[in-house]
């Protein structure tokens, strides 16, 4: 994958290039070290009380085939609806 961008539904756009990092038990609910979107209120106001985004994905694919002696890249892009609800939690020590 060369790259997804993420439509937020909030007005943030996030471009995040590659993959990614996948996420392991031992990162806990840390923000991601390279890619990532923290929603600044709830989505309570919004229809269906959830923020509705995009992601779009593009990916460049090289190829070859050297028997025929021939190759190329391409690029294929897709996208994909989501939505999410935000919720609040308040904590008092």
């Amino acid at each position: 994958m060369s790259a997804i961008r993420w439509n937020m539904g909030d007005g943030a756009t996030v471009t995040c290039d590659g993959p990614g990092t996948p996420y392991s038990a031992d990162r806990g609910k840390s923000t991601s070290p390279d890619c990532g979107h923290r929603y600044e209120r709830t989505s309570a106001s919004r229809p269906d009380d959830r923020y509705r985004g995009t992601a779009t994905a593009t990916w460049t694919v090289t190829w070859t085939a050297p028997a025929l002696g021939d190759g190329g890249t391409f690029t294929e892009t897709r996208q994909t609806a989501f939505t999410v609800a935000v919720g609040e939690v308040q904590v008092l020590n």
